[in-house]
């Protein structure tokens, strides 16, 4: 996975609504729109499936910061395709999730992904900013998507994939879908606790 920093620097025009709304708040190229997007803290969206609620709540996951950005990609015309990923969640990769994983047993979870690809490489905002993080070194499934399927469609791929790991993934033998959903809004609940304690150690260290 690459960072904001292998995007395009190109300079935004005013051609659309996500193009006037970066430039409204003084953010003049795509690269800077990634930046941008990556120092916003992680947390859900009022409307998990409407990516335009990003800047005006100053908050994303990285289906909604994403598709926000593959968007402003399609006002520019710049080739950046956005992607649906199941990835091997565990602490290593994605921390704040161990402390989960461990209480139920489980050494990881198949967890739904967004991110981006631009000149053949992925590119993920939403992991950039962790360098102790381990890259996702691998992805069981991967599509591309639209900015409109971050909602019901990325949850119905995720279901079913969940589904059949069930079936055949011996370490979780007598449990249900339900209890493994459960396990993994746990752990999403989890990284939102986490990033928001990095962010307010990082707003003490600026004060």
């Amino acid at each position: 996975m690459q960072s904001w920093k292998a995007l395009p620097a190109f300079a935004l025009k005013p051609f659309g609504f996500v193009s006037r709304a970066f430039l409204a708040r003084s953010v003049s190229d795509f690269q800077a729109a990634a930046r941008y997007l990556q120092h916003l803290p992680y947390g859900r969206n009022t409307n998990r499936a409407d990516f335009r609620l990003v800047l005006d709540e100053g908050r994303g996951t990285c289906s909604t910061k994403h598709a926000l950005l593959a968007e402003l990609a399609r006002e520019q015309d710049i080739p950046v395709v956005l992607m649906l990923g199941i990835y091997a969640m565990h602490e290593r990769n994605t921390p704040g999730v161990g402390h989960i994983l461990e209480k139920y047993g489980l050494f990881f979870l198949p967890e739904a992904h967004c991110y981006l690809t631009y000149a053949k490489s992925r590119v993920d905002i939403t992991r950039s900013g962790v360098e102790s993080n381990e890259p996702i070194m691998q992805f069981f499934h991967e599509e591309t998507i639209t900015s409109a399927a971050i909602g019901e469609y990325k949850v119905e791929v995720h279901h079913h994939y969940l589904r059949t790991w069930l079936v055949n993934e011996p370490s979780v033998v007598g449990r249900t879908f339900a209890d493994i959903w459960k396990i993994r809004e746990e752990c999403i609940a989890a990284l939102a606790q986490e990033d928001s304690s990095a962010c307010s150690q990082s707003a003490k260290r600026k004060e």
